[in-house]
């Protein structure tokens, strides 16, 4: 809600700043994308890699 009532302040001081964060806030997204899929797949390898490790410790208990 606040990045919509930031927008519509932005649009009435200056709307053509606001008509090119519109039309490019979706291409910024599309390019960052890739980097958050990476990020998760990183995650999930040390996820993996932090429970190899802790197996032998749950087989112990």
């Amino acid at each position: 809600m606040l990045n919509f009532l930031l927008f519509c302040i932005l649009a009435v001081l200056c709307w053509p700043l606001a008509l090119i964060a519109l039309v490019l806030y979706p291409l910024v997204w599309l390019i960052l994308l890739p980097f958050r899929l990476i990020g998760v797949v990183v995650g999930g390898v040390f996820e993996l890699i932090s429970a190899l490790f802790a197996l032998p410790a749950r087989m112990l208990r």
